[in-house]
């Protein structure tokens, strides 16, 4: 019995624990469907209760394209009723009750705090008292700045000194925080100025440079103001005894007006980038800006003038025409889009190592009524009196013919090797695509017809055979690089048996992925080890299996074939001019030692001693030592460092 205080304990702690592991993550899609529902269903799911007034009606269209947190969902529901003129207000007991926007502020919205403020969309009532500012002055000001859908309201108790905020959560609570800090302890008074056409920024740091120089000199620097933009709202809080404020009002209704399209008009010269490329990036996040800027105005205070950008290709520049604040985030967005990209440059090395070996033997019989023929060797004994089918055969042919009665012997023996090395390597930048083609283009027979006078037609197509490379880098973080390869190396194989007039045979190695490999990392793309061995017995039945005589029977072919084939890929990243000077003096100093010894072993050009041409010297290193010819050319391999 003394047991059970202690299993009652541990399963309450295992309850509390699956609660918390299995957390509830929602999803929403609806279509056309009646609010009613809708705020149905999300209290259902939030296992909340939802009073709903009964002059709500219509339907909602939404959809969520991820999984939602049990808040977020929350968040979700408050947004998509703001959106459709609906506010939800918590109530003391647990309860939400949703009604019509336009009722909401009268509807006995809950009192929030400091920690209670709410969150989102939420309809609050915070109640801020001013210790050093006069509510009577700081109200208008407040209401132009608050929530212009009509649920926001600002409302002054002056014999308390006291500030009624009224809306949104987000809202209020941005003004809340904006109360406190211009309701600072100390001896000099401030209050917030709204701007209609300047820059807060530009106008806050024009008016503090002004106020610093006029403090020189001065026994009494307490006198200046001093100002502090707010960017969201596009004010100035200014602070100051009240002479000073009120000759910096003065100074800012006379800066704050309306300019000329030429004076929000600016070129930027682009250093790095594309500025036929960055108008459309800057066009979407103007439009934004001012879209945002002109919902934080009044009616009163309209924005003027329309967001303009062109891309003036000759000179790479940017030709922008717009408000001042949106012209100060658009400039900000310019320095960080405009910058130097990094390069990759890719070595790649392709090895093969193929050898093949083959033997053809056979013996072949004619008589007057009949005889032993094998048509694989190429040259069977029927034909043998052609010319033509005697010059096209390679190999040793030999045998005797007496009236009707012949014999002839064949023998072949074929021996391959091919030793293949390719390091192609190309430069390009980073998310930029860039190919290496080096090969020549082969004619293939592709039709032939004879026309009315019996002459023959042929169709020839091109195909194009020898080393491609084709790469898309991106650079990640840590100089990680995700790279897109296709690789081709083809030629034309001249040991192939196939019949000629068909046209040639190719041999192609294609690979086609991507890797993510770190700068100065080899990795290897993909290999092929290949045996292949083939033989084939062509006989005359009982007598090719006799044996020693069964020979003179026979046909006899044997062919061997290995095949080695690796692929293998080197990146460096080149940040700036050094590493990139560095990787194309060390590729240019290869070629021009490889022209210095050929010319030393007079075995570059046509005619001895004659003029050979010579690359001169690499441009930064002009006053460097020559190369000694007679030295043994280093070559970097990348694969080995």
């Amino acid at each position: 019995m003394k047991k059970f205080p202690w299993a009652c304990v541990a399963l309450t702690a295992l309850s509390l624990y699956s609660g918390s592991l299995f957390a509830a993550n929602f999803s929403a899609s609806f279509k056309n469907t009646d609010v009613r529902e809708f705020i149905d269903t999300v209290g259902r799911n939030l296992n909340k209760t939802i009073l709903v007034d009964p002059s709500v009606q219509g339907t909602v269209s939404v959809r969520t394209y991820n999984v939602l947190t049990e808040d977020e969902y929350y968040q979700f529901f408050l947004s998509v009723l703001d959106l459709y003129g609906l506010s939800v207000i918590p109530m003391d007991n647990g309860m939400v009750k949703v009604v019509r926007s336009s009722v909401a502020r009268m509807s006995g919205a809950p009192i929030a705090d400091s920690k209670n403020p709410g969150k989102g969309d939420e309809i609050i009532t915070r109640v801020v008292r001013m210790e050093n500012v006069p509510v009577r002055e700081l109200a208008p000001l407040l209401r132009q700045l608050n929530d212009a859908s009509g649920i926001g309201n600002v409302v002054h108790f002056e014999p308390s000194n006291v500030l009624l905020l009224t809306g949104k959560a987000s809202v209020v609570n941005r003004l809340v925080d904006l109360v406190q800090r211009v309701d600072q302890s100390g001896v000099q008074r401030r209050e917030i100025v709204p701007l209609r056409f300047a820059s807060a920024k530009d106008l806050s740091d024009m008016l503090n440079n002004l106020n610093n120089e006029e403090q020189k000199g001065q026994n009494a620097p307490q006198l200046a103001t001093k100002v502090v933009a707010d960017d969201e709202t596009n004010s100035l809080v200014i602070s100051g005894s009240p002479d000073a404020r009120q000759r910096t009002r003065m100074l800012i209704s006379q800066l704050d007006r309306e300019q000329n399209n030429e004076g929000n008009t600016r070129v930027f010269y682009l250093k790095y980038a594309n500025a036929s490329k960055v108008v459309p990036v800057l066009t979407g996040i103007g439009e934004q800006l001012k879209d945002k800027a002109g919902g934080g105005k009044s009616k009163a205070a309209p924005m003027a003038g329309d967001l303009n950008i062109t891309a003036d290709e000759s000179t790479n520049s940017l030709v922008i025409t717009a408000q001042p604040n949106v012209m100060n985030s658009l400039e900000k967005v310019i320095d960080k889009l405009d910058i130097r990209r990094p390069q990759v440059l890719v070595e790649a090395i392709i090895a093969e190592v193929q050898d093949g070996n083959g033997l053809d033997l056979g013996v072949q019989w004619t008589g007057k009524h009949g005889g032993v023929q094998f048509g694989s060797t190429g040259l069977p004994i029927s034909q043998i009196k052609k010319s033509k089918v005697i010059g096209s055969y390679t190999g040793l042919a030999t045998g005797f013919f007496n009236g009707d009665f012949g014999a002839l012997m064949t023998a072949l023996s074929t021996n391959g090797k091919n030793d293949i090395l390719s390091t192609p390597s190309v430069v390009t930048l980073d998310n930029k695509e860039a190919s290496f083609n080096v090969g020549q283009d082969v004619p293939v027979l592709s039709g032939s017809q004879t026309t009315s006078g019996d002459n023959v037609f042929n169709s020839v197509e091109r195909k194009t055979v020898g080393t491609k490379l084709k790469i898309v880098p991106q650079i990640n973080d840590g100089d990680m690089i995700h790279l897109k390869i296709e690789q081709e190396v083809s030629s034309v194989d001249n040991t192939s048996t196939a019949d000629a007039s068909l046209g040639p045979t190719f041999n192609t190695r294609t690979i086609n992925n991507e890797v993510m490999v770190h700068s100065g990392q080899t990795v290897v793309l993909g290999g092929l080890m290949e045996n292949v061995t083939k033989q084939s017995v062509s006989k005359v039945p009982l007598l090719g299996d006799i044996p020693v005589v069964g020979q003179l029977f026979r046909y006899t072919s044997q062919d061997s074939a290995k095949r080695n084939l690796m692929v293998f890929i080197h990146t460096t990243v080149l940040r700036d001019d050094d590493n990139y000077g560095a990787a194309s003096k060390e590729k240019y100093d290869q070629i021009q030692a490889r022209q210095q010894q050929r010319m030393e072993e007079h075995k570059l050009g046509i005619v001895e001693n004659a003029d050979s041409p010579m690359l001169p010297a690499y441009p930064s290193q002009s006053h460097a030592a020559p190369v000694s010819a007679s030295a043994p050319v280093s070559t970097r391999n990348p694969f080995k460092e």
